[in-house]
């Protein structure tokens, strides 16, 4: 079965930062971390948008957040204070999806950046998106010097506000997506004919989380 990825992020400008942090770092983290099925579990914060906060949990596989373990500290079981923290805050993306390409990479070691592109795509462009990522778009960006790893993701939830369609990107830094041979990577006429049918789309920068950085 293909790995999966659950996927956090939050506007946190109205909490109280160190509250935050702590609930991340001293409840919510680790009690997913010791949870079976849970694989790398990183926090990653914006790059150009200091209080937006990224959390990636990579899972054996989507059922993983079917199983009873998970479903005793989320959904309906959230804690006190995790229902305190997320209340101050704009919730920016949850994602749950299937990992599509590659099918069964990891997260790398030792990424300082990760690059998140949300989006869902028009139903008539759908083939020829899928075409253009799987082909052209994320063996291009796998390439680039400072990419650690590219991986595409897709979710089967429906409804308002939903976003089926997930990348990310394992960098060395956020500058690798400033390069030249980035740049050069993602401007292409494959790519210009695509971007006029994504909906919804979200990007976010981000470095690592450093707990007192």
């Amino acid at each position: 079965m293909a790995k999966g990825l659950l996927i956090a992020s939050f506007d946190f400008s109205n909490a109280h930062a160190d509250e935050f942090h702590d609930w991340y770092d001293l409840e919510h983290l680790p009690e997913r971390q010791a949870l079976p099925g849970f694989g790398a579990c990183e926090r990653w914060i914006g790059d150009a948008e200091p209080a937006y906060a990224v959390a990636t949990y990579d899972l054996d596989n989507i059922d993983v957040l079917r199983g009873d373990a998970y479903k005793a500290i989320a959904y309906d079981n959230l804690s006190v204070w995790s229902k305190r923290v997320t209340g101050m805050c704009a919730r920016l993306l949850r994602f749950e999806g299937t990992q599509i390409n590659p099918a069964d990479a990891a997260a790398p070691k030792g990424a300082g950046g990760l690059l998140l592109n949300a989006m869902n795509v028009a139903p008539e462009a759908e083939d020829d998106f899928n075409a253009w990522y799987d082909e052209e778009h994320l063996p291009a960006l796998a390439e680039v010097p400072g990419t650690l790893a590219a991986r595409r993701y897709r979710s089967g939830a429906e409804g308002e506000g939903v976003r089926r369609y997930v990348a990310i990107y394992h960098l060395e830094s956020p500058d690798v997506t400033r390069s030249e041979a980035w740049k050069t990577a993602v401007d292409t006429p494959w790519s210009a004919r695509i971007r006029p049918h994504f909906r919804d789309h979200l990007r976010i920068l981000t470095g690592r989380y450093i707990r007192g950085a």
